[in-house]
């Protein structure tokens, strides 16, 4: 199913950073969506996965090896490079900070959102007030409505917006919260994102 386009969409070749929010069964949808991504693809990925905040994370590890992009651990005032893919690390929000000459990632660790540090919300925000309607956003499989509000904050900035098909995810929870929270660009179950990525990112039409 994919959702009517409306004038939010940026044209192709506009989109310079993707942010991505997912949760439980995230790992799986990303196992599909990431591996897809053709090595010339041009914006970045800032991915926020609820993890357990004890534990070292692999998903630098476990993604590095089926992607043919970069990926990296977020380190706090990294510079943002296009193309490449970072993770939030465990405990730590996430967040895009507008920097010179160009935009870099910031870790925090404020409270919690929703239970959960890093939080979707917190980064999609941040990364919304940066590159306004150069962003796109995506809500993938979870389990509560972190995101929910991120993702409106994205579209309201003019960037363009993604949810996983609900009745495609693992668990339906957090695409349907963004989409109760207000209208989206395309809900699509996950073989079908490529093309809108590729799009965004000006490799092709959607």
């Amino acid at each position: 199913m994919t959702a009517s386009r409306n004038s939010r969409v940026p044209p192709p070749g506009r989109v310079d950073a993707i942010v991505v929010g997912a949760s439980a069964g995230g790992v799986d949808a990303l196992s599909t969506l990431l591996p897809m991504l053709p090595r010339d693809f041009r914006p970045a990925l800032l991915i926020v996965l609820h993890l357990p905040r004890e534990r070292p994370s692999l998903l630098v590890e476990v993604f590095s090896a089926r992607c043919a992009l970069p990926v990296h651990e977020a380190t706090d005032k990294e510079p943002i490079q296009p193309g490449t893919v970072y993770f939030a690390p465990p405990d730590y929000h996430l967040l895009v900070d507008a920097g010179v000459p160009g935009p870099t990632l910031a870790l925090s660790q404020d409270a919690p959102v929703h239970f959960s540090r890093p939080a979707i919300d917190v980064l999609f925000e941040s990364a919304a007030a940066v590159y306004g309607g150069r962003l796109g956003g995506i809500i993938l499989s979870g389990a509560n409505a972190d995101g929910a509000r991120g993702l409106a904050s994205v579209r309201e900035a003019g960037g363009a917006t993604l949810v996983q098909a609900p009745a495609t995810a693992l668990v339906a929870t957090m695409p349907a919260e963004a989409l109760a929270r207000g209208p989206v660009d395309f809900v699509l179950p996950l073989e079908q994102m490529p093309a809108v990525l590729r799009a965004w990112g000006g490799a092709g039409a959607v």
